[in-house]
C-alpha cells in the first residue's frame, strides 16, 4: 500500500520540550503506524521512570539514552500514512549539540511542521529553526500550536491568537507568506486537533493536523536539473569494485552512463546501481543509491565529492559570493574567519574573505555597505575562498547543492545560500 501513496519527508521542528516527539508519537499512534499496547508499555515505563506524560515521545526516541535523558538526540525515521499520502517523519532535535543533525536533516524534508508551545511562545530555538528551515528551502510549514490544553484558562483561544502574532512576525521577517500557513491549535498529548476535531475547542473552525499534513503538495522532482549526487561514503567490494553511496539530489542516472566525480576531477561509467539492495536501471531524485563504476579507484573519490555527467559537470568554486543569516555567534565575524562550511555532504574550512553588504532581515534590501563585522542576527553578503576546491553551485540553479551551514566551535554559526561562483 505505502508504495501506491505519493510520499513526502516531514521534518518536525521547534524549540526543545515544546512537545514535537509527543506530538509525533501521538500522530502514529492515531494513524495506526503504532500498535496502542506498545504505548501501553512505554506508559508504564514511564510512570516507573517518573517521566509520566512522555509514553508518546518513546516512539520517535528509541535510543536508549535518548529515553534516559529525555531528550531527542539522532534524527529518528518514522513512517506513517494518511489516506492521501506516505510521510517518512523527520524528527528533528532541538537542542544546541544536535543543530548539526537538524541541518542535515531539514535540508531534506519536502515540508515542515514547527511545533510551537502555546504556553511559551517563540523561543530561541523557534526563531533558529525557522530561519534555517527557510534558508535550507522548506516551503510548505505548517505551524502546531501546542499544549493548547495547558494554557489558563484551557483551551484559551485569546492565548492562541497572542502567540500565533508573535510567530506570525517571525515568518514574515524570513519571507514565509503567512496567509498560506495553518496555525493549529493542539494538544500532542492529549490528541486535540491532532487526527479529529477537538471537542474543548468549538471557536476552531480550521482543519485538523491530519487535514493540513493531507493538504501539502508533492513537489516537482527536479529530474530535468543536471544529474547531482553527492557522495557520501566510498565503498570497495569484492568482486564488484568500487561502489560510492550517496542521494540523487537533482537529474537522472542511468546504467552506462559517463560520469565524472568533482572536485576529484576522474571520470567513470556507471557499471550498476543498486537501491534497497535490488538492482535498478535508473535512480532518480531522493532516491538512496549505491552505484558501480568503472574505471574509479577507492582512493581516487572520498565523501563531499558529487557526480555528475561530464557534458554538465559539477561546479568547483575557486570563491563564492554567498547570502548569509548569523545565528549565533560569542562575538562578531570579520573578514579572515576561517570556520567550517558544510555543503551537501562536503565539510570544508573556508574563509569569509570580505562582508560587501549588511542586509535588513525583514526586506532583504541593503542596510549598509562594507560592514567591518556582522553578529548574530544580522544577514549579510559575503565573499568567501574555500581552503580546498569543493562543488557547490548557484542556488539560482541547482538550489540543492546551492545551500550550506557554517559550524565553528561545536555550533551553527550560521546558514547560507551560493548567489555566484568564480570557477576553478
Amino acid at each position: 500500500m505505502a508504495e501506491k501513496l505519493p510520499h513526502l519527508n516531514l521534518a518536525f521542528i521547534g524549540h526543545v520540550d515544546h512537545g514535537k516527539s509527543t506530538t509525533v508519537g501521538r500522530l502514529m499512534y492515531e494513524t495506526g503506524a503504532v500498535d496502542p499496547h506498545v504505548i501501553e508499555g512505554y506508559r508504564k515505563e514511564a510512570a516507573a521512570q517518573g517521566k509520566a506524560t512522555f509514553e508518546y515521545a518513546w516512539v520517535m526516541d528509541s535510543l536508549k539514552e535518548e529515553r534516559e535523558r529525555g531528550v531527542t538526540i539522532d534524527i529518528a525515521h518514522r513512517r506513517f500514512n494518511t489516506d492521501k499520502y506516505y510521510f517518512t517523519v523527520v524528527d528533528c532535535p532541538g537542542h544546541r549539540d544536535f543543530v548539526k543533525n537538524m541541518i542535515t536533516g531539514a535540508s531534506q524534508a519536502d515540508a515542515a511542521v514547527l511545533v510551537v508551545s502555546t504556553i511559551d511562545g517563540v523561543q530561541a530555538q523557534t526563531r533558529e529553526h525557522v530561519f534555517l528551515s527557510r534558508t535550507l528551502g522548506v516551503n510548505q510549514l505548517i505551524i502546531g500550536m501546542n499544549k493548547i490544553d495547558a494554557t489558563t484558562p484551557p483551551y484559551d483561544e485569546k492565548k492562541y491568537l497572542e502567540v500565533k502574532e508573535e510567530i506570525s512576525k517571525l515568518l514574515k521577517m524570513v519571507g514565509y507568506k503567512v496567509e498560506d500557513i495553518p496555525f493549529i491549535p493542539m494538544s500532542g498529548l492529549m490528541g486535540d486537533n491532532l487526527a479529529k476535531p477537538s471537542e474543548n475547542m468549538k471557536w476552531w473552525k480550521g482543519p485538523t493536523l491530519l487535514q493540513a499534513l493531507n493538504n501539502l503538495k508533492v513537489p516537482e522532482k527536479p529530474t530535468k536539473l543536471p544529474l547531482r549526487v553527492p557522495v557520501q561514503d566510498v565503498y570497495t567490494i569484492s568482486g564488484v569494485g568500487t561502489v560510492p553511496v550517496g542521494r540523487v539530489e537533482t537529474g537522472i542516472m542511468r546504467k552506462d552512463d559517463k560520469i565524472i566525480f568533482e572536485p576529484a576531477d576522474v571520470a567513470g561509467e556507471v557499471k550498476s546501481i543498486e537501491m534497497h539492495h535490488e538492482e535498478v536501471n535508473e535512480a532518480q531524485p531522493g532516491d538512496n543509491i549505491g552505484w558501480n563504476v568503472r574505471g574509479v579507484g577507492k582512493k581516487d573519490i572520498r565523501r563531499g565529492d558529487v557526480c555528475g555527467h561530464p557534458d554538465k559537470p559539477p561546479m568547483v568554486a575557486k570563491e563564492f559570493k554567498a547570502q548569509i543569516v548569523v545565528l549565533q555567534h560569542p562575538s562578531a565575524i570579520s573578514a579572515g574567519y576561517t570556520p567550517v562550511f558544510h555543503c551537501h555532504t562536503a565539510q570544508i574550512a573556508c574563509t569569509i574573505t570580505a562582508i560587501l553588504a549588511k542586509l535588513d532581515p525583514r526586506t532583504g534590501g541593503v542596510k549598509e555597505q562594507n560592514p567591518a563585522f556582522i553578529k548574530p542576527g544580522d544577514a549579510a553578503i559575503i565573499m568567501v575562498t574555500p581552503s580546498k576546491p569543493m562543488v557547490i553551485e548557484k542556488v539560482k540553479e541547482i538550489p540543492q547543492l546551492g545551500r550550506f551551514a557554517i559550524r565553528d566551535m561545536g555550533q551553527t554559526i550560521a546558514a547560507g545560500l551560493c548567489m555566484d561562483v568564480t570557477p576553478r
